[in-house]
């Protein structure tokens, strides 16, 4: 029961913040353009990565200690280019 409750509240404060596929979506909802492909795009992308997380991809990872080098470069990557 606590791990579901840190679950939904964890989700729930993804949810919340305004991002940039959250903003994305207000504005296509906002100029009534393709409203439900975008949201349907971004509901299932999300589920798909909390999918992927929560399936175990940390055993992947585990498994080909160099997958951690590559995803550690990558993601500094990721932030150095977008700041």
């Amino acid at each position: 029961m606590q791990a579901m409750l840190f679950g939904f509240s964890l989700g729930f404060s993804l949810i919340l913040a305004i991002g940039a596929q959250n903003a994305f979506v207000l504005k296509q909802g906002l100029r009534d353009e393709h409203v439900l492909l975008v949201c349907l795009i971004c509901a299932l992308s999300d589920a798909l990565l909390i999918l992927i997380g929560v399936s175990g991809f940390h055993v992947l990872v585990a498994s080909f200690p160099a997958l951690v080098d590559i995803a550690r470069i990558g993601g500094a990557t990721f932030l150095f280019i977008y700041g």
